[in-house]
């Protein structure tokens, strides 16, 4: 017990330290000798600094060096076709957005116009009958409106069979030549309004009213009832009359898009031949019937019911033409201003 109580009382002298402050003393006098040269420290910061510069310094001269390229200048000249920079104007976007309405615009009349028409059409052939819709049926009311719609025609044919004439040939042209925009690749409601109604003007104020006097023209010279006089009646319509016709087709067209009278020539003298052999494909076969099984007077119903495969093909013709010409003259124009604007530096 002696001894225990001796071992615990007993203190340990005052100079004695505990481990961990050993540890620490031993620590820092390294430290202080490392750190203890001034002249040391100085020299390896000194080199530090030197060396941080001189990366810094290269890296600096790589990125000169170095040269960068831009893809939007790439880009650029390949879609300008040169290597100068030229920003969009605020005008030429206005303009742009001018040209999308205008555009949206002109659709919709067209939209507008081919719907109420339309609408128009039908709604007038099917309600023929309205005052003895009575007591209809919805089949009855479709199956006595094409019997009766044929019977009103009939009637104003003897009313007023120029008049009624002039109309069906200017519905004909109208549509025929909206038919050839379609063919040509327009969108239904973007075609061109100026061009039908020149076409429908054509077949309304000369087409059915020059019709209706040939055909009354063609039974007086030839007024028999022998086998031949009807492929003699196509032989003279398919030369004498169709070169007639398309001569002045082409010829009014031409005024009503002010053309000068030489444009209008060379047209014509271009067209003259091709167009009256293409005719020669389709009339003779449809004509057959027109002068060998239809009535006189129902003869320009007839052929213009046909003629809306045949308008199509007219104002294709008529109209290609005008629109190379007018390529042609852009495309020398264009070099003429190109060549005669400032050099390239």
């Amino acid at each position: 017990m002696a001894t225990l109580n001796s071992i615990t009382t007993h203190k340990l002298p005052p100079h004695a330290n505990p481990i961990t402050e050993s540890k620490k003393t031993n620590f820092f006098p390294t430290l202080h000798f490392i750190n203890s040269n001034p002249s040391n420290n100085f020299r390896l910061s000194f080199s530090t600094r030197k060396r941080r510069k001189w990366v810094i310094g290269s890296v600096t001269e790589d990125r000169e060096v170095v040269p960068v390229k831009d893809k939007d200048q790439e880009n650029r000249v390949l879609l300008n076709g040169s290597d100068e920079f030229q920003p969009v104007s605020p005008s030429e976007g206005r303009e742009e957005e001018d040209d999308d309405f205008d555009r949206l615009l002109s659709k919709a009349i067209n939209a507008t116009i081919v719907l109420g028409f339309g609408t128009f059409a039908v709604t007038k052939l099917l309600t023929i009958d309205l005052d003895y819709w009575h007591g209809w049926t919805l089949y009855e009311v479709l199956r006595y409106a094409p019997e009766h719609n044929w019977n009103a025609y009939e009637e104003a044919l003897k009313a007023n069979p120029v008049i009624a004439k002039m109309a069906i040939s200017g519905i004909v042209y109208s549509l025929g030549d909206w038919i050839a925009q379609c063919y040509e690749g327009k969108p239904l409601f973007e075609f061109d309004r100026t061009r039908m109604f020149r076409s429908g003007l054509v077949g309304f104020t000369l087409h059915g009213s020059l019709s209706h006097y040939y055909y009354q023209f063609c039974e007086a010279l030839f007024p028999f009832q022998d086998w031949w006089v009807v492929p003699a009646k196509v032989a003279f319509d398919q030369t004498v009359w169709a070169a007639i016709w398309n001569s002045i087709y082409f010829v009014v067209l031409g005024l009503l898009r002010f053309e000068s009278p030489s444009n209008i020539f060379n047209e014509l003298k271009t067209t003259f031949w091709p167009l009256l052999t293409a005719g020669w494909k389709l009339w003779p076969f449809a004509h057959l019937i027109t002068y060998g099984v239809i009535p006189v007077e129902q003869r320009l119903l007839w052929v213009d019911c046909v003629e809306l495969i045949w308008v199509t093909i007219l104002s294709t013709y008529s109209n290609e033409k005008s629109e190379t010409r007018i390529s042609e003259a852009s495309t020398e124009s264009n070099p003429a201003s190109s060549s005669s604007g400032p050099p390239k530096e």
